[in-house]
């Protein structure tokens, strides 16, 4: 019998998964694919509905997670794991135990891709900054025989992939918040398309966008943020879920 494919994803906040992996985590799982998730934080920081922010974060944690174990089932996601680290304040975690938490993700699932955040966090978010740069430190230290995690053996990744918005993404995203932006320090940044020549794989997740969009709504607490998203044409859904684009690292 072959061995199934095994696919991680490793992000930083309930809804990551949805709104950034949704259509490949959706596609592979429906192909078979055993599908993973790591998640750093549980959002505690994150809004709670219509009221925004204030409310107790213990108590925000506790459902968000709960969303996003509901939203990773619609995604067909095999297990959810979620390391605890404080939401807003991942770039502040030690990256050494930051690593390793993943490393011992990696050599546990022993999948064949891993997926995250590009360099850039997306829109220059610092927790989206932090994971991918642990997770690309993880996926280099996981196949390392010379990196100790308790008694786990190294695994090599075969293909690990950073999430890229191609120019018809970045329009839909447009199109839905106007101006998708993070202020740190006082500087505004401002999310932008990747270059089309950079992006060296593009998925045809077209058939299941209905089931990425069924996702993201079972991040309720979040809705008031996304509710134009529910505004959005066909056309500009497809353009949002229909597709998803990475670019191609190296890790070896």
């Amino acid at each position: 019998m072959m061995k199934k494919l095994r696919l991680l994803g490793v992000l930083a906040h309930p809804d990551d998964e949805s709104l950034g992996f949704g259509g490949s985590l959706a596609k592979y799982a429906a192909e078979g694919v055993e599908t993973f998730l790591v998640t750093a934080t549980r959002g505690e920081a994150g809004r709670f509905g219509p009221a925004g922010k204030g409310h107790d974060p213990a108590e925000v944690g506790r459902v968000r997670e709960a969303e996003l174990r509901a939203a990773a089932k619609v995604l067909g996601v095999s297990e959810v794991s979620i390391l605890g680290h404080p939401d807003g304040k991942v770039d502040k975690v030690s990256p050494a135990l930051a690593i390793r938490e993943i490393v011992s993700h990696i050599r546990h699932i022993r999948p064949d891709v891993v997926v995250t955040f590009g360099p850039e966090g997306a829109y220059g978010h610092p927790d989206h900054i932090a994971i991918s740069q642990f997770a690309t430190a993880a996926a280099l230290c996981a196949s390392d025989a010379e990196y100790r995690v308790e008694d786990s053996a190294p695994h090599r990744v075969a293909k690990f992939y950073y999430m890229a918005w191609g120019n018809e993404k970045w329009a839909a995203y447009q199109a839905a918040f106007k101006k998708l932006t993070i202020t740190v320090d006082g500087v505004e940044r401002q999310a932008t398309p990747w270059p089309e020549w950079a992006v060296t794989t593009s998925i045809d997740t077209s058939a299941l966008w209905r089931t990425v969009w069924d996702a993201v709504c079972r991040h309720e607490t979040q809705m008031s943020i996304y509710e134009k998203l529910g505004e959005l044409s066909t056309k500009q859904q497809r353009a949002l879920w229909g597709s998803q684009e990475s670019i191609g690292c190296s890790v070896r």
